[in-house]
């Protein structure tokens, strides 16, 4: 809705709101989508499910999703029995189905697989354990097995008190969830520090099933941490330009770290894609002019923190000064940018790419891809001969969904990541009329030339949110995963939460007054075709509980299936739709607007009938991330991050920590990924 920017002043108090994300910082006059959304209800058109009717009638016949949305009663997809609403501290799955525990923050996995001593570990240590807070994850089979693979897993950011439980200053006392302690002089301790940066990242691990059933983690060559301080390369059109030099990197090809791995992305050559999303908060600059804070539009556009401490653990305040943790500093020290670490946060917030299977190469920051928060990064299917596509959230209040098409062709067995260094870099506009198109970020395109502030493309790139404003792109609330149906191509992606909408706005299209909830929008194109610059949208549901929501079919949710914030979106190969709720830190004494939807949790659906089922719910605190199956389907990986987050300082300090999971022994609680089986040996949801 128009006001939708002022309905919470203040970003912290939004539903769903997690420390880490980023203060709105889109201060352009561009619409945003419930503007879109309000004026194609006064045209009275389609909403839900009305992308068949919507695409023959602007369009043609072919752009519809085949075949087109159908009432059912029943989906041949969901064979389960849907799981209620949950306010236990414990993990719910299927009757018929069984879960296990797998590779927990502080698992060892490398080195000499130092024993995991929870709230009590080293940064030497967590170097070779499975990070915190886990998020987006893939099974990369190994020759093609659905019993013996590699696990990647992203972690997004940290708890420190639970990393630093067991230790002085933080044991016994009230620590606040997310704190850090200082000394007197306003420093931190070292290998604080280091156990924190080591405990972001990605974790890369083998893994296989037991003659019991069960699946282990396993010693392997292959298996290693890559983290905030890792060397990582830089490739496409920002290497080696002004933007990225630094002290450490004065030719401006290399920098030390991925931060903030929120989701993902497979590549159609078999290798990962790690998300940077709210990475803007580890810096601090500190620059004045006339007392007032003087950040460049780079930092300024993306949230930099300007408190001396940074936004959130102040890894520039580690007491030796070294120069891994003084670089945390974007403050402009010395003469120039070669001097000082102005210019690091310019090389955070890409797609990092990293191949599982070869230890030895490099993780590479693909900078065509833009550079924003990235919440992930999905590819639509690729064909031999044809350029490769794929899509991206930016997950942040009122900012938006972009496309990347590869200027060269995929060859199966020869593409490599090279082929995102060149390329159109597009961003989307959704129109009143269910139609949309995509406007390229390009050097001389849509006005981005050098006397409307873009120099380059290397410029374009860097300021990918400014040039994005500047071609009319559509605000977007918090877009977060996407999925592409395998049977249809229609594109899928999670708006997390809307806003409150005013009771005289409501309708058969909008039928709630406070839309705290969030949609998944979806697109598709005429014959299919990715790469091009139109496309027909509409909502495939409304989010919400049974007076509050909408399905494509015309119906609504209800027992079996409310939910909120729709967040993680992955499809399996017969085309089922796995959606994941990120409702935020509840717990079991939250009592505000999500409470009727109990703990995060992770639901099916059909996208033909459009029928959704509950499918499995996690313990306190928690949010349900990450999903993905072995290639026979029978074996599926389930992330659960930030267990307990919601545990009070008075509670941290008697020992109670918000959630007994995985162990429930009275230790810290741990992400962990849930391996889930179903006992008859079949395909999971069926």
């Amino acid at each position: 809705m128009s006001d939708f920017e002022r309905d919470y002043p203040d970003h912290t108090q939004a539903p769903g709101y997690q420390h880490g994300d980023e203060v709105p910082s889109n201060r352009s006059a561009n619409r945003n989508f419930y503007q879109v959304m309000e004026a194609r209800v006064a045209r009275r058109q389609f909403l839900i499910g009305g992308l068949a009717t919507l695409a023959t009638g602007l369009i043609g016949g072919s752009l519809a999703p085949k075949p087109a949305m159908a009432k059912a009663a029943t989906s041949s997809l969901l064979g389960f029995k849907a799981v209620p609403v949950s306010y236990q501290d414990k993990v719910v799955v299927p009757e018929g189905y069984s879960f296990q525990i797998l590779g927990p923050t502080g698992t060892p996995i490398s080195g000499d697989m130092p024993v995991s001593r929870p709230g009590a570990n080293t940064g030497a240590e967590q170097e070779h354990q499975i990070g915190q807070h886990h998020d987006g994850m893939h099974f990369f089979p190994i020759e093609g097995s659905s019993n013996d693979g590699l696990i990647v897993v992203n972690h997004e950011y940290i708890e420190p008190r639970l990393l630093h439980a067991e230790k002085p200053g933080y044991k016994g006392q009230p620590i606040g969830t997310h704190s850090v302690v200082y000394d007197a002089e306003g420093r931190r301790d070292d290998d604080e520090v280091r156990m924190e940066i080591a405990a972001h990242g990605v974790s890369i691990y083998r893994t296989t099933r037991q003659a019991d059933g069960t699946w282990a983690v396993v010693a392997d060559p292959r298996n290693r941490r890559v983290t905030s301080g890792t060397l990582v390369e830089l490739s496409g059109p920002v290497r080696g330009t002004p933007h990225v030099r630094t002290r450490f990197s004065p030719d401006g090809t290399q920098v030390r770290g991925t931060l903030n791995n929120c989701s993902h992305g497979v590549t159609p050559w078999n290798t990962y894609l790690a998300a940077e999303e709210n990475w803007a908060s580890y810096f601090s600059n500190t620059d004045k002019i006339d007392q007032k804070p003087d950040l460049p539009r780079e930092h300024a556009r993306y949230g930099v923190s300007t408190s001396p401490r940074g936004g959130r653990f102040g890894w520039h305040l580690a007491k030796s000064g070294a120069d891994e943790f003084v670089r945390f500093d974007a403050s402009a020290k010395g003469a120039s940018p070669l001097e000082d670490y102005r210019n690091e946060p310019n090389a955070m917030g890409w797609m990092t790419e990293i191949d599982p299977f070869n230890p030895d190469a490099a993780p590479i920051k693909r900078t065509h891809l833009g550079r924003f928060a990235h919440e992930g990064v999905v590819f639509a299917p690729a064909t031999a001969g044809g350029p490769v596509v794929c899509y991206s959230g930016d997950d942040s209040r009122f900012e938006y969904i972009y496309k990347f098409v590869s200027a060269g062709d995929f060859s199966p067995g020869q593409t490599d990541g090279a082929i995102l260094d060149q390329g159109t870099l597009y961003v989307a506009k959704f129109n009143d009329d269910g139609t949309g198109q995509w406007l390229a970020l390009a050097p001389g395109q849509n006005g981005l030339t050098p006397d409307k502030g873009f120099a380059d493309l290397a410029d374009i790139l860097v300021n990918t949110r400014l040039a994005a404003d500047h071609v009319g792109a559509t605000k977007m609330d918090r877009p977060e995963w996407g999925a592409v149906d395998p049977r249809t191509g229609a594109v899928y992606f999670t708006l997390t939460n809307n806003s409150r909408r005013r009771p005289d706005q409501v309708d058969a299209a909008n039928p709630r007054a406070a839309n705290n909830f969030g949609q998944i929008v979806r697109w598709t194109y005429e014959g299919g075709d990715h790469t091009a610059t139109r496309f027909a949208w509409d909502l495939f549901l409304l989010a919400g509980d049974a007076g509050n929501s909408k399905l494509a079919d015309g119906g609504a949710l209800n027992e079996d299936n409310i939910f909120a914030c729709p967040d993680g979106l992955w499809f399996d190969a017969q085309s089922r739709l796995w959606i994941q709720s990120d409702m935020g830190d509840v717990g079991p004494d939250y009592d505000g607007p999500l409470k009727p939807f109990g703990m995060n949790m992770l639901l099916a659906a059909d996208p033909t009938t459009g029928e959704v089922r509950r499918f499995m719910t996690g313990p306190w605190g928690q949010e349900c991330t990450g999903v993905v199956t072995t290639p026979d389907g029978k074996t599926m990986f389930v992330n659960f991050q930030h267990p307990g987050a919601q545990g009070t300082g008075a509670q941290f300090a008697a020992g109670e920590f918000g959630s007994g999971f995985p162990d429930y022994n009275g230790s810290v609680p741990r992400s962990a990924t849930v391996v889930i089986t179903k006992d008859d040996g079949g395909v999971i949801g069926t």
